[in-house]
């Protein structure tokens, strides 16, 4: 009876901000830890690390960026818009660290996942990363597991 007089209403959901560099980032990692279909504590801890230490965040306010990149990458079509920004807003140097940074994130569990490469292949063609510079970052990165 009451919920015909009160009809519950869905709350508006919050428009997403628009994306900058730091978004981006997030984003795409976020990207590569989803990529298996499973999405770990471990890749979570990482991505927060990442995000504390380049943007020079506490570990709440990483969490907190880390949530709002989820949002963003659910709702992302594809990765070249993310790519892109970065592009414009990183220089080259930065970017390769930034497969660097992903690499660590896709090995996070401990394991490597054909889905998790893929994807991460696909970023760092879109960041306009070398050939030689991306399979430097793999080697250096499977050296680690």
């Amino acid at each position: 009876m009451f919920e015909r007089l009160f009809p519950r209403r869905k709350p508006q959901p919050e428009p997403l901000p628009q994306p900058n560099a730091q978004l981006a980032l997030g984003a795409l990692l976020v990207r590569v830890a989803f990529a298996d279909d499973d999405y770990r504590a471990s890749e979570i801890g990482q991505i927060d690390r990442i995000l504390a230490q380049t943007f020079d965040l506490g570990p709440i306010e990483a969490a907190k960026l880390r949530a709002v990149c989820e949002k963003l990458e659910r709702h992302a079509e594809s990765t070249e818009e993310f790519a892109q920004i970065l592009r414009e807003e990183v220089d080259y140097a930065d970017r390769k660290a930034l497969g660097d940074a992903m690499w660590s994130v896709a090995l996070a569990d401990g394991h490597r996942d054909e889905k998790e490469e893929i994807q991460l292949n696909a970023i760092e063609i879109a960041l306009g990363l070398t050939d030689l510079d991306m399979q430097a970052a793999r080697e250096t990165a499977l050296k680690s597991l």
